[in-house]
């Protein structure tokens, strides 16, 4: 277990797993402090929806566990999470490249998709325990377009856009760093300036955008995100509030 991380924070680090996903959801209950997971290769990564993640050596797989048992704030974690990626990505690679965030979970690199958040609740004897953050970060690779869903935003890594090169240990303290100082921003004030500081960094803010739901598509322009974390989308019907979909622009 390495303490080389905010006050307050916990970290293991494996050679190998499946997922940090999985680790997370072993030892969920195990520790009343929030917990980094990382792992140098991963063999079973997985995206939302259960759709499988390109995950080579080199790249940044880790999850962070939190005793939350609120499903409502557990949620929003996904938010803290990606401010905390953006402050990562820019300290690392400097002003000159262009970062943004997509609604819900992934992270824009010169309009390409960087990383990636996948939030899972976590149980302990039948009940919500906490929530684990999964984060993969493209450090060094990234997926070829053939194994991108058809209509996603096409994949980039650090190291083609920025030419900077970083470890995966390295690019943890500055993310962990961000993540402690955003959540208990979060656990303090509420969601409000995350929020804020979310729609600040927005993709495609006001723009014309369709969100995909199961059995339904909803196009519409990018109003806001609501005090719930909700995508607010301006359509023909009026506005409408989604909670969770899969967004294309």
């Amino acid at each position: 277990m390495s303490t080389d991380l905010p006050t307050g924070f916990g970290h293991f680090h494996f050679d190998e797993v499946t997922s940090t996903l999985d680790v997370a959801r072993d030892q969920a209950g195990q520790s009343p402090m929030p917990t980094w997971f990382t792992a140098t290769r991963q063999t079973a990564s997985r995206g939302r929806r259960g759709r499988p993640w390109v995950a080579p050596v080199g790249n940044f797989y880790g999850t962070v566990s939190l005793p939350c048992p609120d499903p409502n704030a557990a949620s929003l974690r996904s938010f803290v999470a990606a401010i905390a990626l953006h402050d990562a990505l820019r300290a690392v690679m400097g002003e000159g490249p262009t970062l943004s965030l997509k609604w819900p979970n992934d992270v824009l690199l010169n309009s390409g998709k960087v990383a990636g958040i996948l939030l899972e609740s976590l149980q302990v004897n039948g009940q919500m325990w906490g929530v684990a953050v999964g984060i993969g970060v493209n450090l060094i690779a990234s997926p070829d377009l053939d194994q991108v869903e058809e209509g996603a935003v096409y994949p980039v890594n650090v190291k083609s856009e920025s030419g900077v090169d970083i470890s995966p240990t390295d690019f943890l303290h500055h993310l962990a760093s961000a993540f402690a100082r955003y959540d208990e921003q979060l656990t303090t004030y509420g969601f409000a300036p995350i929020r804020t500081a979310w729609l600040a960094k927005a993709a495609r803010l006001g723009e014309t955008i369709t969100a995909r739901l199961p059995g339904e598509a909803v196009t519409g322009r990018f109003e806001t995100v609501d005090e719930n974390g909700y995508l607010v989308l301006n359509t023909a019907k009026g506005p409408r509030a989604i909670a969770a979909a899969d967004v294309f622009f």
